[in-house]
């Protein structure tokens, strides 16, 4: 592998570690010390699972992955044969529970902010993706949800 290559997939990995971390010291320090509520442990048990996925799915997207949309790579394969934005659908989950555990439902007018703006670039990824990969991306688009 060049050492281009390996230092990003050594940053891919080294920040999703240091996310994995971060995530425990807050659940510790905050979650932990609060009172086990219904709703908290349904939050929980939302983002919980979600932010494997969402970690999951930042993997195996890889080198595939930036901030802006671009085509390099179509990925189809782990989650995304079933899913073409996982990271998109598993980062809104894991929001939605943590305003479920937070018990802030003032804070729900931030996530539906939140939703067209991810629709507008999901829409965006998606026409330069047909524009670099044509037909195998709607085929790929046909047999795959959101």
């Amino acid at each position: 592998m060049p050492a281009v290559v390996k230092g990003r997939v050594k940053l891919n990995i080294g920040s999703l570690v240091l996310a994995v971390l971060l995530a425990v010291f807050l659940f510790v320090r905050y979650a932990w010390a609060q009172p086990w509520t219904p709703w908290r442990i349904v939050g929980l048990a939302i983002a919980g699972p979600a932010l494997l996925l969402f970690m999951l799915a930042r993997i195996q997207l890889g080198r595939a992955f930036s901030v802006q949309a671009r085509a390099s790579t179509l990925v189809t394969t782990g989650i995304y044969a079933r899913i073409r934005n996982p990271i998109y659908v598993f980062g809104g989950l894991m929001i939605a529970g943590v305003i479920i555990w937070a018990q802030r439902p003032w804070w729900l007018l931030i996530f539906v902010l939140l939703i067209p703006l991810q629709l507008h670039r999901v829409r965006k990824e998606e026409q330069v993706l047909e524009a670099k990969f044509g037909d195998a991306y709607l085929e790929y688009k046909r047999k795959t949800w959101f």
